[in-house]
């Protein structure tokens, strides 16, 4: 365990933050500074700072990100296999892999795992308490995950026909509907990374994670790291976005 008190079940609600070595796009991006600390610090100090996680654990095929994990707080309590750390490897793979392994290592799964993505390091933990209990309330949920509010509706857009013409996404929206309002559309949501919440039974049942009742969690808007360019945006927007996360991390550790 993390050292952490007991609190709403703690050992039984555990982030899970996935950070494989390999990343193509920006070399070593889970680990690069960022406003002088390692990305994946930001995922461990969030998680770390919430009242509903009990541990924080890492799932990664690196010993260099496992060691500088275990720096910042979390546990690496294995390495994933190299088979499920690929460029088009499944986000089940890993969960299923952590699965099996608490299961034979502890005798015992969490009854929920909080996912944590590395690449959207600038979360509030106070939001993410609030999807952790919005899912702990609701029996009947297979899952919770985040998205936030898109500005512009999708379906005022065109598809291209095989005759070249531009037509609705909707069948029942004509050329003309399609000048309407925003307003007049159905709200639509794009998934982000802020934050997932899995039911470890039901992805133990259904080898899925999400099922059919995936509570919509509206997340605040949030920037996620793929280019360098990212990198520039969010070094950037360190100080408003991520100031009690940077305090946090610049009073217990020195920067990287």
């Amino acid at each position: 365990m993390s050292g952490k008190e007991n609190k709403t079940g703690p050992a039984q609600t555990i982030a899970i933050i996935p950070a494989r070595g390999g990343s193509k796009g920006v070399p070593k991006k889970n680990i690069r500074l960022l406003a002088g600390y390692p990305l994946i610090a930001y995922s461990i100090t969030v998680a770390k700072l919430s009242k509903e996680i009990g541990r924080v654990v890492v799932s990664t095929d690196s010993e260099e990100i496992a060691e500088i994990s275990r720096l910042y707080g979390a546990e690496v309590p294995f390495l994933r296999p190299s088979l499920f750390a690929g460029d088009k490897s499944r986000d089940i793979e890993f969960v299923t892999h952590a699965i099996d392994w608490f299961k034979k290592n502890e005798k015992n799964i969490p009854d929920y795992l909080v996912h944590l993505r590395p690449t959207t390091p600038f979360r509030d933990p106070d939001i993410i308490d609030q999807a952790i209990r919005q899912i702990k309330q609701n029996k009947e949920a297979t899952s919770l995950r985040s998205g936030h509010a898109a500005s512009e509706s999708p379906f005022k857009w065109f598809l291209k026909n095989k005759d070249g013409y531009f037509t609705g996404i909707r069948p029942q929206d004509s050329n003309d509907d399609l000048n309407k309002p925003r307003q007049s559309f159905p709200d639509v949501y794009i998934p982000d990374g802020y934050v997932d919440v899995l039911k470890s039974e039901f992805v133990v049942k259904t080898g899925t994670m999400h099922g059919s009742k995936m509570i919509g969690f509206v997340s605040p808007v949030c920037k996620e790291v793929d280019t360098p360019e990212d990198f520039e945006y969010l070094e950037f927007e360190a100080r408003k976005t991520a100031g009690p996360l940077i305090e946090y991390l610049a009073k217990n550790y020195r920067r990287g």
